[in-house]
């Protein structure tokens, strides 16, 4: 009985309750992250900034991006230093998409190849590259996309796969593949109606590759919130993260897998599917350590997971 009524002051409190506000010395991650094109830092608790670091390529995606992202994020997702992750572009732009010119020749099957090998070739490298963004989406870390200027292309792919959005007034976006003569065919085609909830809106933009600038992007819901410049998105993404890693990690990621799940099924198998989650989750430790905090007026801190 006596956690059924701390459960409930911590309820009723609302969201606006200044109890949890996180209070730890800073946990620094000992996972190492090296890599030729994603720079990884930890600016702030329990928070991992991964950063597109090609800024004298446009952050060009090349093929060592594409493999990259899926080693660096395969150890976010089982980093116990690791809660929450703002992902963002070096230099002038967020990204200018797929490196076309390094890119070149793995599109191009062996000349002594039958139609059926040159096919078996190609579409293990469209899977292999369509990991490399679906594995954002399998983290159980949320991850904040921080935009600013152009995200072309297979940029539109990334930040479709993040939790959350935000960018910059300067900030535009495009799904520029028809313009190089193919469909878009590492996400950005499946996520983004889901995303923006607006099937006709997701046609346009995919069958014209016209530019959609922040304001629109805000309007239909791809972006949540514009900053001023790239400084200030960033420094917003790291506040939210921040914000998030303050929380149970069980309950943040158990939410995370939830959502993910739900949202490519139907409402009742959604609902059993957490059902069976938390019957393991919610004995956790962290649901009376983040009721007794509220009571007490207290910080809770939470372990690793």
């Amino acid at each position: 009985m006596l956690f059924l009524r701390v459960v409930k002051r911590l309820f009723v409190g609302g969201t606006s309750t200044p109890y949890l506000r996180w209070a730890s010395a800073r946990a620094m991650s000992s996972t190492s992250y090296q890599y030729e094109t994603l720079n990884v830092s930890q600016p702030r608790d329990y928070v991992l900034q991964v950063e597109l670091n090609r800024p004298d390529k446009r952050n060009a995606m090349n093929k060592a991006f594409w493999r990259e992202m899926v080693e660096c994020f395969t150890k976010v997702a089982v980093d116990p230093d690791c809660r929450a992750v703002v992902f963002s572009g070096a230099g002038k732009i967020f990204t200018a998409g797929l490196d076309v010119m390094d890119s070149a020749d793995m599109f191009t099957p062996h000349p002594d190849d039958d139609a059926a090998r040159k096919a078996k070739r190609l579409i293990d490298v469209v899977t292999r590259y369509q990991e490399t963004f679906t594995v954002i989406e399998k983290c159980p870390k949320p991850v904040i996309a921080a935009v600013h200027n152009a995200c072309v292309g297979g940029g539109m792919d990334l930040i479709t796969a993040c939790d959350i959005r935000y960018c910059s007034e300067d900030a535009w976006f495009q799904v520029k593949e028809v313009d190089i003569g193919l469909a878009a065919d590492v996400g950005t085609l499946q996520r983004l109606p889901k995303v923006v909830g607006n099937d006709s809106l997701a046609r346009e933009l995919a069958y014209t590759a016209r530019k959609m600038m922040a304001d629109e992007a805000l309007r239909c819901g791809l972006v949540s919130r514009i900053f001023a410049d790239r400084e200030s998105t960033i420094t917003g993404a790291l506040d939210t993260a921040s914000l998030i890693a303050s929380k149970s990690p069980v309950a943040v990621q158990g939410s995370k897998v939830s959502m993910v799940y739900s949202r490519d099924h139907s409402v009742p198998e959604g609902l059993q599917h957490v059902a069976i989650w938390n019957q393991c989750m919610l004995q956790s430790d962290d649901l009376m350590k983040a009721a007794m905090a509220a009571m007490e007026k207290k910080t809770a801190t939470f372990s690793k997971l």
